[in-house]
């Protein structure tokens, strides 16, 4: 299923809502460009699962780890490594076999390692303040 939402920051918290009851898994893919609000959605999914966490970019940590509710969401940002073997190095197969939720940024960087079962959020343009995410949603 492939559903197209617009949203504004006020209303982020109902487009996170939307994605967490359609997941069919509980690997997330964000796709857009730098700026386009991958980071800022995961911080409302985040907050939606529980989590009362300071939730940033994982740039430079690669991974971060938030607790909602008794159990861990892993939240990937890609962007600045050099090949798969450094999301090797931190464990990456290890945090996406456990059974908690886990978001990536720039995961076309580690396309060998992606899981089978994902579901993508794809970030369009738009030309107002509003966001536009496609989700791909598998069935």
């Amino acid at each position: 299923m492939n559903k197209i939402i617009n949203y504004n920051l006020e209303d982020i918290s109902l487009a996170a809502d939307f994605i967490l009851k359609n997941a069919t898994c509980k690997t997330l893919i964000f796709n857009g460009v730098m700026g386009s609000g991958k980071t800022t959605l995961i911080k409302a999914l985040v907050n939606r699962l529980g989590s009362t966490d300071n939730v940033s970019s994982p740039t430079f940590s690669i991974v971060n780890e938030y607790n909602a509710n008794g159990s861990t969401v892993f939240h990937f940002d890609f962007y600045r490594i050099e090949n798969e073997y450094e999301a090797l190095d931190i464990g990456v197969e290890d945090y996406m076999s456990q059974n908690n939720w886990c978001f990536l940024e720039w995961a076309e960087k580690i396309p060998n390692l992606i899981p089978n079962n994902v579901n993508y959020i794809n970030f369009k343009e738009s030309e107002d303040d509003t966001r536009t995410i496609e989700i791909d949603i598998n069935e």
